[in-house]
């Protein structure tokens, strides 16, 4: 797995893309800096909506910062964008993790 340092190093050089900003994001969450995430997993499926694995990051990190109700939308975005790509697992669990938060609120 590459450092944050160096992802961030390569971001800098201007090699800035979804996949790099979900790869930032996800190391991130992994040191629980949540705050430091967000906006790279923000980008992420901006950069690249139809990046379902991006999408139930975000709602990932939005869950656990406390932000369940846009958490929810962007699951629910993340199974829209998953299902019309025919990625299942991925409808799959984050269906699982959509119920989780609506049990919760």
């Amino acid at each position: 797995m590459a450092s944050i340092e160096s992802l961030l190093a390569l971001m800098k050089r201007g090699t800035d893309s979804a996949l790099l900003r979900y790869s930032l994001a996800a190391e991130m969450c992994k040191q629980n800096d949540l705050a430091g995430a967000l906006p790279h997993a923000q980008s992420a499926v901006q950069m690249q909506p139809d990046f379902s694995a991006a999408w139930k990051l975000l709602g990932k990190i939005l869950a656990e910062s406390g932000d369940t109700a846009t958490a929810a939308e962007a699951y629910s975005k993340g199974i829209e964008v998953a299902t019309a790509r025919g990625d299942k697992q991925a409808v799959k669990e984050m269906q699982v993790f959509l119920k989780r938060l609506q049990r919760t609120t």
